[in-house]
């Protein structure tokens, strides 16, 4: 069993920045690609940033510029800079983590969901 746990979502007025945070555990043998997905209310889920083991990058036309995607491999743990914040950025962010882990000895593959968090963009 693999747990992901976002954290970091809040109130932000235009113009701010916040720092989401996805942290993976359990028996990870190995993180593959990791990402960020938002769902606005009444809108499908999006894909807002990906970053691949090897470091690449892949952005949504909408956050390009504003949002940074990065990762610490020792930590399990996927970040998520976002600045220049403004209101059709409000949604709920998911953390989506892709890999390899132990199980009763043996290799499985997981990819896993954070339960989400808010963030919303308003003055």
């Amino acid at each position: 069993q693999v747990q992901v746990v976002e954290s970091g979502g809040g109130l932000v007025q235009p113009g701010g920045s916040l720092r989401l945070s996805c942290a993976a555990s359990g028996s990870i043998l190995r993180l593959d690609d990791m990402g960020w997905h938002r769902q606005a209310p009444g809108k499908q889920r999006e894909l807002v940033a990906l970053i691949s083991s090897g470091g690449n990058t892949k952005y949504a036309d909408s956050v390009k510029g504003r949002f940074t995607i990065s990762r610490d491999n020792a930590k399990n743990t996927v970040y998520l800079q976002m600045n220049s914040l403004n209101p059709e950025d409000t949604a709920v962010y998911y953390c989506n983590v892709g890999g390899k882990y132990i199980s009763n000895g043996y290799l499985q593959t997981f990819g896993s969901w954070g339960q989400g968090t808010q963030v919303t963009v308003s003055s």
